[in-house]
């Protein structure tokens, strides 16, 4: 038997919630949390999840935090990495990046889209969910994850693999404009490194100047930029060249290896191994006899604990005919009363390792806004958080009622 659902009580108590999700997220602003180094945010998220009546709440090895609302056999996550950047060149930003600040419309700081926001209205979605009684046969688990900045979705390589936690979907709280989100290009991290000889700079003839060896592969890689694959959904793959390293024996020598780092974005269809033999095809790359690899990741999270994982974040796209999708869109229409955009991230999310590695459905619907993200002086609107808050409260018990099977 369907459980009776109110939409309109619902978005009363969102926004009789406002101040105590502004509250939060300010908490949680004025807590420094760049990757891995959450350790006192994930507390204070802790903290708040017990004061709100979650069932359980724990902390994994990793350092991911996961409260859980219900005991029904549907597991459904909500996440919300927890982590921010750097706060950049302080001279850019209008008010202190972790102080922040708030009027009747906006909470800024460092972390208020990107994405700290999607965790307040996490939590008291929760706190909703309970005051309703809109528990049914689900499991809701709010997961603050750790390390996305760093490595998006090796937490959730970490939840799925280590945890042992497979939801029917996830529910991605990266900012959306309170759009829903169903893909994401994927991406990958990929070095070149061209080897020459170090000699006196005095006579750079008796050298092989590894510096110069790169110079025709920078130029024959914004070419290939422009001539990469496109996808009608999705858009087209990018590359860029963000980073130059070089080893020499002084300023007064011949460089002896030079080391570019490459972000490559990918669009449906396009693979790792495909990226990777486009630069290797390169006749500069052949030239120069250069290595062409990608980046692992292994630095330790506040736990200590490592995870090592590639580079590599697949791009992912769910059909708008998917029942998870269709979840969220008649959510949507049932609290708002009109038709929600649905669209797709420019960036990447935790859901190259949810959907794009593990084929668990994702799809996104978030407070703030993307441009906000890693800006200065980003900021988030408090009327997102309300909408957020409800949709996610609505949310398990639509897909319940209505899709799962």
């Amino acid at each position: 038997m369907k459980k009776e659902v109110n939409p309109e009580e619902i978005l009363r108590l969102a926004e009789g919630y406002k101040n105590d999700m502004s509250k939060f997220l300010r908490d949680m602003i004025a807590i420094p949390s760049e990757s891995c180094n959450e350790k006192e945010l994930i507390l204070r998220i802790k903290q708040e999840m017990e004061k709100v009546g979650f069932d359980r709440v724990q902390i994994d090895p990793m350092g991911n935090i996961l409260g859980y609302i219900g005991n029904g056999k549907h597991i459904i996550a909500m996440d919300a990495h927890i982590d921010t950047v750097g706060i950049g060149d302080i001279s850019l930003w209008n008010y202190n990046p972790y102080e922040g600040y708030e009027d009747e419309e906006i909470i800024v700081g460092r972390g208020a889209s990107d994405q700290e926001g999607g965790m307040a209205a996490m939590v008291y979605a929760g706190k909703i969910i309970k005051d309703l009684d809109l528990l049914d046969d689900y499991t809701l688990i709010v997961t603050g994850t750790v390390q996305e900045e760093d490595c998006d979705g090796l937490c959730w390589q970490y939840i799925i693999n280590e945890d042992k936690i497979r939801p029917e979907f996830v529910v991605s709280t990266e900012p959306t404009s309170c759009n829903i989100y169903r893909g994401q290009r994927g991406r990958m991290e990929i070095k070149v490194t061209t080897s020459g000889i170090s000699c006196h700079g005095s006579a750079p003839e008796r050298g092989d100047n590894a510096i110069y060896k790169m110079a025709p592969i920078i130029n024959e890689l914004k070419a290939l930029a422009e001539n990469l694959g496109y996808d009608e959904f999705l858009g087209k793959g990018s590359l860029t060249v963000s980073e130059i390293f070089f080893s020499s024996p002084s300023r007064c020598a011949v460089a002896d290896k030079c080391t570019i780092s490459i972000d490559r974005r990918l669009t449906w269809g396009e693979t790792f191994e495909m990226a990777l033999q486009q630069i290797r095809n390169l006749p500069s790359v052949k030239e120069a006899n250069a290595e062409v690899s990608m980046y692992s990741y292994d630095k330790p999270s506040y736990t200590g604990l490592i995870y090592p994982t590639e580079c590599y974040f697949p791009s992912w796209v769910i059909p708008e005919e998917h029942e998870v999708c269709q979840t969220l869109v008649d959510s949507y229409r049932r609290l708002f009363k009109y038709e929600p955009i649905v669209d797709k991230w420019t960036f990447s999310t935790n859901g190259v390792s949810i959907m794009g590695r593990y084929n668990i459905p994702c799809i996104g619907f978030g407070p703030g806004h993307e441009e906000e993200a890693h800006a200065p002086n980003e900021k988030t609107f408090k009327s997102e958080l309300v909408k957020c808050a409800a949709m996610y409260a609505l949310i398990p018990i639509i897909y319940v009622n209505n899709y799962a099977k």
